[in-house]
């Protein structure tokens, strides 16, 4: 007999910001995009800067953006521990695009002293934070 839901916890450092039955998510591991449905097979991977697609057991999704973190993967639970996770609903598009276009200034910037790595990582977290908010924009239209 096939599993119909496997539980769910996301948790940050500061709350649990999901705990139930879903049928599925979609989360950005270290080696790219995942799907894990009910009987996936267990795994341990760290977490890109990204969008978790949840689908809950009643059919409807919630959309939580991750700073990176791990994916633990049991038989009957999968664990998300976030260094920094927020709903799209608390993300605030006019202060995402300005720390994108920052990180972009940085990036071009032609003196000596900018910090490449750090610049490109800012880029890395406003785009996925963009691409969170743009997911959700689409679902509510």
């Amino acid at each position: 007999m096939a599993l119909l839901s496997v539980h769910l916890n996301v948790v940050s450092a500061e709350e649990s910001l999901f705990s139930g039955s879903i049928k599925s998510l979609q989360i950005t591991g270290s080696e790219g995009e995942l799907g894990i449905l009910p009987g996936h097979a267990p795994l341990l991977t760290s977490l890109k800067p990204g969008m978790v697609l949840i689908t809950k057991s009643d059919g409807t999704e919630e959309v939580i953006y991750l700073s990176g973190g791990m994916l633990e993967v049991q038989p009957n639970k999968v664990t998300v521990l976030a260094d920094v996770a927020t709903r799209s609903a608390d993300l605030d598009e006019q202060a995402v695009l300005e720390a994108k276009h920052r990180a972009e200034e940085n990036i071009n910037a032609n003196g000596g002293d900018v910090d490449y790595a750090a610049a490109a990582a800012e880029l890395a977290r406003a785009v996925a934070q963009l691409r969170v908010i743009q997911v959700t924009k689409k679902k509510v239209s």
